[in-house]
């Protein structure tokens, strides 16, 4: 499950790029790299990452910038970015990177078992958060479905018959049933008993 995350790791270091991709490929994830601000912004385009870890400082641009460009782009599916650094590791630099739209921040020297448990603690909450946005999705699109009958509905005068977007005309409880979740059963008021079945009302 783990191959179907994409994560961009943006690094100017070379060796500090290799070793990390190498640890979150151990997880199983699908890496991919870059190594100026430019690069990155270039591959978020083209692959839409699902988690991009951030070096904070590269040699084109700052990654607190690289953030908010990424997180204010919607057309960009807004991934998860985590911030990394060796050197602004004050809890000021952290809050400012926090405070940039990062989702974390992870201050260097790291091991590589936490790096990775990390990574995956990121991954579980975006796997919440994408199911949370399918709920939602998933109960609008209900909500949308039973508006259809909080409208105004064409029905015959004569045989109460409603019509439909296609402009058939349907029974109201055909109507209902393909409209709604409600079930209908079949009964008879007072007044209808009273009048078509006059003796059982005696």
């Amino acid at each position: 499950m783990n191959q179907e995350i994409v994560v961009l790791i943006v690094d100017d270091d070379p060796d500090v790029l290799f070793a990390t991709s190498r640890i979150i490929k151990s997880g199983g994830y699908t890496v991919l790299n870059a190594s100026t601000g430019e690069e990155c912004m270039g591959m978020v385009r083209k692959h839409r990452p699902d988690l991009i870890l951030l070096d904070v400082l590269l040699p084109d641009t700052e990654g607190l910038i690289l953030c908010r460009t990424i997180k204010a782009d919607s057309n960009l599916n807004r991934p998860f970015i985590v911030l990394l650094s060796g050197i602004k590791t004050e809890s000021d630099d952290q809050a400012d990177g926090l405070e940039s739209g990062a989702d974390g921040y992870i201050a260097r020297p790291i091991s590589n078992r936490e790096l990775l448990a990390r990574v995956n603690a990121m991954v579980r909450i975006m796997a919440a958060e994408r199911e949370r946005d399918d709920l939602i999705l998933e109960l609008q699109n209900t909500l949308a479905q039973v508006k259809k009958l909080s409208g105004l509905l064409p029905i015959c005068s004569f045989c109460k018959k409603i019509r439909d977007d296609r402009g058939y005309w349907n029974r109201v409880d055909e109507y209902i049933r393909d409209h709604s979740d409600a079930r209908l059963s079949h009964s008879i008021c007072p007044d209808c008993a009273e009048e078509h079945y006059p003796d059982l009302c005696e």
